[in-house]
């Protein structure tokens, strides 16, 4: 599978042909040098994200779109600002996915590693979450049991078919006196 995979993406070395070289090094596309065609002689993929992430902002506080009545014009600007900053960002992730790519084709065992570890870092997170749950549980049983335990306390209470009407009515203040 590993040679199936060399040249799937520009710039891939096949595993084993080379020693590993620096992301964005000679002959190799990488976030510090995009391909040529795309971008100037000293822009990067991360400047170029930068840059594209600053120009949505610039184009929705620009004075030329606040004074200008098109709101057709300023909408298309802005909507080019937000697709270019979108084109560079898939540009990005692809980035990363190749490099992510490389590495579990060249470090297996680093990718099941890393793997392992998130695992684990869910299932700490995971008993965290579930203590948590436990305490408010403890703390609402709590709760709960003293309501119990005070409405299971004898009263003297009339029985009856107008208790609850004796009870109501002995709650009640005593009516005052017209003058």
């Amino acid at each position: 599978m590993a040679s199936s995979m060399g040249g799937m993406f520009p710039g891939q070395q096949p595993p084993g042909s080379h020693p590993p070289t620096v992301p964005g090094g000679p002959g190799q596309p990488g976030l510090l040098t995009g391909p040529p065609g795309n971008r100037g002689a000293n822009s990067t993929l991360v400047d170029e994200l930068e840059a594209s992430f600053e120009a949505c902002f610039a184009s929705l506080v620009s004075q030329d779109y606040v004074n200008g009545t098109d709101q057709e014009e300023i909408r298309t600007g802005v909507d080019q600002c937000i697709q270019k900053f979108l084109d560079v960002a898939r540009q990005t992730e692809c980035f990363f996915l190749q490099k992510r790519l490389q590495l579990s084709v060249q470090k297996p065992e680093q990718v099941e590693k890393e793997d392992a570890s998130e695992l684990k870092n869910e299932l700490q997170r995971k008993e965290m979450l579930i203590q948590k749950h436990l305490a408010k549980i403890h703390h609402w049983q709590q709760v709960l049991e003293d309501i119990n335990v005070q409405h299971k306390k004898p009263t003297e209470l009339p029985q009856g078919p107008l208790a609850f009407l004796e009870q109501a009515s002995a709650n009640l203040p005593a009516p005052m006196k017209p003058n």
